[in-house]
Parts: C-alpha cells; sequence; structure tokens
C-alpha cells in the first residue's frame, strides 16, 4: 500500500477510536459492571475497525492495545477524576454563589465568629462522642486545650455519679425521643476539682444519619450552685452555732415518726433544753458573751450525743435533741444526766469563767405522735415543769401535763375578756395585832369567778396572767379600788390609828417604766393619804437587778408610801444589801409558820431579830392554830394574818369586822362654864 493510502487509511481510524473515547467517557457515569461491559464491546469494535482500515497485522495488533489501554483508562480512572472535578466545581460553584451571595458570606463568618467568642462554652460532638470542634469558653471551663479535648470522649469529662443519667437522656435524645434536652450535671476540671454545669443538647441533621452531629452548650455555674447550696443550708441551720434550726428538726421528726409507724418497735425521744437565767448573762456580760456562751454549749452538747443523733437550736436559749432507736425511756433520763454533768464545768468566755444550768424536758415516743409539733409542745411543757420545780433538772412529760397545759392555754384566753367583763372582785384578809387582836389594816386580794368554771384559784390565774401580760391591767385595778375601799373606810370609821390596805405588786409591774406615775394618779384619785397604804413586794423582784429595783423603792417611798417585802425568808435576799433598801415590814412566809419545828423557829426568830435592828416591823403569814400564835407571841412578833384570825372576806364581811373591833375616837367635850370660871 502506497503512503498516502496508508495515511487516508490512518484519517479514517482516528475519527472511530475518537467515537469510542466518546463512548468510553459516557459510561464514567454508569456502574463498574455496566462499564466493564462497555469496555469489552469497545475493545472488540475497535479490534475489527482496525483490521478493516489497516492491512497490516502488526500495525493493526498496537491499535487495538492502544484503544484497550485507553478504554480501561476511561473505565477505572476517569470516574476518580470525575469525581474529584466534579467536588472542584461544586467547591467552585459555592464560592461564586458565596460571592454572589454575600448575606450567606457573612452570615457563616458571623456564625463561626459567635462560635469561637461565645462566653458560654460550645462544641460540635460526633455521635461516637468525639468531640469534633470546641470553642475557648469550653476549653477554660474545663481546663484542657482544645487538641486535649479533641483527643477523648466527652463521657471522660462527666463525673462517674453523673454519667449514667447523663448518657441515658443522650440516648433518648439519639433515637429522637426528644428533641433536644437540658441538665445539670457535674464535670471533672483538668486540676481535678468538680465543677457544676449547665448541658444542653441538641441535634443536628445532616444528609445521612452517620454524618449528623450534635451541639453541646456547657455553662459553668458552680457559683450558683454554691450561692444556692449556701442558702439551702441557712434556710436549715442557725447562723450563730451551725446546729440544725427548728425547720430542720421538724423535718428530722417527721421522718423519724414515719419510720416508727412502719416498725411499731422502734423508740426514740426529744428533749427540750432552755437555759436558765441565760437573760442575766446578756444584761450583765453583754450579749457578746451571751453568743459565745450558746456556741460553746452548742459544742458541749454535740459531745454528749450518740452518732445519729440531733441536736438542734430553735430559739435564743432553747435546743431540742432527737434521740433515735433508743430502747427504752431510761436513756433519754441518761442523756439528760450527763447534759447536766457536762454543763458544771465553767465556760471561759472573753477570760471570763461562766457557769451556767439548763431545765430539760423529755417527750417519749411511747405516747403516740402523728406531727413534729405535737412532741416538740410535749417536750417544751416538760421543760417549764422542770423550771417551775426548781431548774436545773430535767421532767419526762406525762398527759397529766399536757392537761396542765390546756388548762392554762385556757385561763390565759379567758383572762384577756375578765376584766371586760367584771368578773374580778377583791377579798380583804384581816391583820391582827398579836399582843391584843387590834384590827391594824387588811390585805387586798385579787378573786376570779369565771362565769363557767366557778372561782378560780390565785394560784392557777396569777401565774399565767404574769407570764401573760395582764397581771399589770390587773394589778392596776386592784390597786385602784383597794385605795378607794380603804378610803371609805377611814372615813366610815375614824380613828386614831386609821386602818392601812396593803396590795401586791408582781413583778412584771414593779418593771413598768410608768409605775411612779400610775401610784401617784391613784392616790390623787381616791384621795387617800399614802402613809396608810402598803405596797409588797417578794425577795427576788428586789434582788434580781438590785440597782433599778432600790431606785424605784425610793421613788416609791417618795410618794410617802410604805412598803414591805413578802414571803421573807424563801429567797436569797442579801443582808448587806437589805438595809439600804426603804422597807418597812418583813412579813414572814407561811412555810415557817406552818410548820413551826426547832429550825423553823429559829429562822423566824432570827428575821424578828433583824426586822428591829433594822426598825422594821414583822407579819407572820398563815397563822392558823393557837399553838403558832402562842410561840409567835413569845418570840415578839408584833402582827399576823390567817385563818386563825380570819380568813378572806368580802366588803361585808370585812367591814362586819370593822364594826365590831371599831372604838371610835374619843368626843372633844367642852368644860363647863364654872370650871372655866
Amino acid at each position: 500500500m502506497s503512503r498516502a493510502g496508508v495515511n487516508s487509511e490512518n484519517k479514517a481510524v482516528w475519527p472511530a477510536t475518537s467515537c469510542f473515547a466518546t463512548v468510553a467517557a459516557k459510561s464514567v457515569a454508569a456502574g463498574k459492571a455496566v462499564r466493564l461491559v462497555i469496555a469489552a464491546l469497545l475493545s472488540a469494535t475497535l479490534a475489527v475497525t482496525a483490521g478493516t482500515f489497516i492491512g497490516q497485522w502488526w500495525l493493526n495488533a498496537i491499535v487495538v492495545i492502544i484503544g484497550t489501554m485507553a478504554v480501561l483508562y476511561c473505565t477505572y480512572h476517569l470516574p476518580k477524576a470525575a469525581t474529584a472535578q466534579s467536588a472542584a466545581e461544586a467547591t467552585l460553584e459555592a464560592k461564586v454563589h458565596d460571592s454572589a451571595n454575600p448575606n450567606r458570606r457573612g452570615s457563616t463568618e458571623l456564625f463561626r465568629v459567635a462560635f469561637d467568642l461565645a462566653a458560654i462554652g460550645m462544641a460540635l460532638v460526633l455521635p461516637n462522642g468525639r468531640w469534633h470542634k470546641v470553642n475557648r469558653s469550653l476549653c477554660e471551663i474545663l481546663g484542657y486545650s482544645e487538641l486535649e479535648l479533641r483527643a477523648r470522649d466527652f463521657q471522660e469529662f462527666i463525673h462517674p455519679d453523673d454519667r449514667k443519667p447523663s448518657m441515658a437522656k443522650l440516648e433518648h435524645l439519639l433515637q429522637g425521643k426528644l428533641p433536644k434536652f437540658q441538665t445539670e450535671t457535674r464535670c471533672i476540671h483538668k486540676d481535678g476539682r468538680v465543677i457544676s454545669v449547665l448541658w444542653s443538647v441538641s441535634q443536628v441533621q445532616m444528609e445521612t444519619p452517620e454524618s449528623a452531629q450534635l451541639i453541646f452548650q456547657i455553662q459553668n455555674i458552680s457559683d450558683s450552685k454554691e450561692a444556692e447550696e449556701k442558702l439551702l443550708h441557712d434556710a436549715f441551720h442557725d447562723a450563730l452555732t451551725g446546729l440544725p434550726n427548728r425547720a430542720l428538726m421538724i423535718d428530722h421528726l417527721k421522718f423519724t415518726i414515719a419510720r416508727a409507724k412502719r416498725k411499731p418497735g422502734l423508740m426514740f425521744a426529744v428533749l427540750f433544753l432552755d437555759l436558765d437565767r441565760f437573760k442575766l448573762v446578756n444584761d450583765s456580760l453583754g450579749h457578746m458573751i451571751g453568743d459565745q456562751l450558746l456556741v460553746g454549749i452548742a459544742r458541749r452538747l454535740e459531745t454528749c450525743l450518740r452518732p445519729g443523733d440531733t441536736v438542734a437550736r430553735v430559739g435564743g436559749d432553747e435546743f431540742t435533741i432527737l434521740l433515735e432507736e433508743i430502747h427504752e425511756e431510761k436513756e433519754a433520763i441518761l442523756v439528760a444526766e450527763r447534759i447536766h454533768q457536762e454543763l458544771t464545768k465553767p465556760f471561759n468566755l472573753s477570760g471570763r469563767d461562766v457557769f451556767t444550768t439548763v431545765s430539760i424536758g423529755i417527750a417519749p415516743s411511747s405516747i403516740v405522735y402523728d406531727e413534729p409539733d405535737e412532741i416538740l409542745r410535749d417536750a417544751d411543757t416538760a421543760m417549764y415543769r422542770s423550771k417551775s420545780l426548781g431548774k436545773a433538772r430535767h421532767e419526762m412529760f406525762d398527759e397529766e401535763m399536757h392537761d396542765h397545759a390546756l388548762n392554762v392555754m385556757q385561763i390565759e384566753t379567758d383572762l384577756r375578756m375578765a376584766q371586760e367583763r367584771n368578773e374580778f372582785f377583791i377579798h380583804y384578809q384581816p391583820i391582827v395585832a398579836l399582843d391584843d387582836f387590834r384590827l391594824c389594816g387588811f390585805e387586798a386580794l385579787v378573786r376570779w369567778q369565771h362565769p363557767v368554771r366557778g372561782l378560780i384559784s390565785p394560784m392557777d390565774f396569777i401565774p399565767v396572767a404574769e407570764e401573760g401580760g395582764q397581771i399589770v391591767e390587773i394589778g392596776k385595778w386592784v390597786l385602784r379600788e383597794a385605795c378607794f375601799q380603804i378610803q371609805r373606810w377611814q372615813e366610815k370609821f375614824p380613828a386614831d390609828k386609821p386602818l392601812y390596805m396593803t396590795v401586791n405588786l408582781s413583778a412584771r409591774q414593779f418593771t413598768q417604766p410608768d409605775l411612779i406615775d400610775q401610784v401617784s394618779n391613784i392616790l390623787a384619785e381616791t384621795g387617800v393619804d399614802p402613809a396608810y397604804l402598803k405596797l409588797e413586794i417578794t425577795e427576788s423582784m428586789v434582788m434580781d437587778d438590785f440597782e433599778s429595783a432600790a431606785a424605784m423603792l425610793f421613788q416609791l417611798r417618795a410618794l410617802g408610801v410604805r412598803l414591805s417585802i413578802d414571803d421573807f425568808g424563801t429567797g436569797y435576799s442579801s443582808l448587806t444589801y437589805l438595809h439600804r433598801f426603804p422597807i418597812d415590814t418583813l412579813k414572814i412566809d407561811r412555810s415557817f409558820i406552818a410548820c413551826m419545828d426547832k429550825e423553823n423557829m429559829e429562822i423566824v426568830r432570827t428575821i424578828l431579830m433583824l426586822a428591829e435592828n433594822l426598825g422594821m416591823d414583822a407579819v407572820a403569814e398563815g397563822v392558823e392554830t393557837q399553838d403558832q400564835l402562842n410561840l409567835l407571841r413569845s418570840l415578839n412578833c408584833q402582827n399576823g394574818q390567817g385563818y386563825f384570825f380570819s380568813k378572806p372576806l368580802d366588803v361585808a364581811g370585812a367591814e362586819a369586822i370593822i364594826s365590831e373591833t371599831y372604838s371610835p375616837r374619843p368626843a372633844l367635850v367642852a368644860p363647863l362654864p364654872a370650871l372655866v370660871a
């Protein structure tokens, strides 16, 4: 074949080859198996075509080899190249699109900046738990760098105790049961400390489930949690002593009562403690020392308890103790005795030794309780019983105490209306000269005629009125009525030695800042001569605060009234101070008169000698027998009162005695004229 012929034939081959290449290229988009079939067909077609146009065998072979390689290249390499080209084209297209859409480009950049600079921790997390992207705040919260975080699973940073509940919520999110969740959990900082975080998780849906990512938002709330815990602690603990307060004690009692109901054999007890004379510590040494004493007592009480018992401060100087799982009531008594013993040791407060005692009431669970307030009430009632019996002791609650407490509460309620309803009246008990039985005066004694309960003993309502404060108004009313009455009797029965009236002042009355004005106004209102009014006070009233009491007594004396110390000998009068008070009369307590044995007789003799030496007169209370009268006469006691002479009488009865013993003042008779001359 000529060269020209070869060239012409070759020109026919290249269009065919190009066609085949085009077909092969189009097969790139097909699947792998389809591409192999197409490649085989192309190879066969190429061989036939080559044989047709090229007559030489070796040239035909070369063409077939070249064609086959081309087909294989199209089959295996071009798909990868096409994929890469497609990605490049997509990237280029995106860039072109972003260039054409500046808003989208700006939003993407803004999101990236917001993510990196967010004040709270943010992260993108893969479904396998690996950190994919974290911001600076998260690194600061956990103390790790970004590389350190991305090298570990996020579960490693969750506190072991919180890991299970946290992962359970995350599992629900991945299962589509929750769109998102937020919870408080604890994480471990790089330095080992525990931090509290607010963890918010949501899921970002991608094109395939496998490519989905989680968005974490983590906020450090350690400071707020500490503040919250402090508020919670302060709400249930006493700020001064650090002990549980009343609210926490009640919470513990609720749990204990409920548990005792489930286990009938389970016993417990509550001790109610009140410091004796704590007010004296505050008033004399100051409230700062008083606070130190309370703290010291709290620490001592803690040492007296068993593990599991609870001591709480429920008031100013009041503490309660919950003894759980005791086997008998005696165990509570042993704890009370241990407390008394522990408090015998002094407290060294700012270089000063201070002693104190406590009165304790015990309420055992043998009396079935449903509410915490009930057992606290009964323990408090028992505590007040121990105070009334002398303080520095303990008493076990019984049902009789509860009945008494109910009675006291009812009396206090009725007292508030008694004066408005004119239910009070006064009886008068004569005071008699022992040498000639001459009537000297009367003691005014208030009585209460209850519309339902009848006559109520002063022993029952006077202490209640004293504590509740009603005694101030009652005492003022008694003083006024007694002054009016003695003025009437003096006018009706004039005498050289007019009768006098004795009126008791209560402790609360004596401390009233306007007492002097009250007495002065009543004296002016009734017109009674103050020399015939004698006000009685007790030893304890003047010795509790000597300076204030002395000042009050001198002001009363300046009004012209006389003063008497009632129930003398039962208190703790200091003989050193007694002569400094402007006292006129000592009244010997009836307890010494009722049993005039050798010891009491010597006490009475001493009181009478003391009164004589101090220029005072004496009155023996509770004289009821002839023997008592004879002994008092032998001791030269001037005056007495008691049932031997007369019981307390109403106005008519008292006036009858006055009439029987009254000796009119001698009339002045004009001299005869003859005698005058």
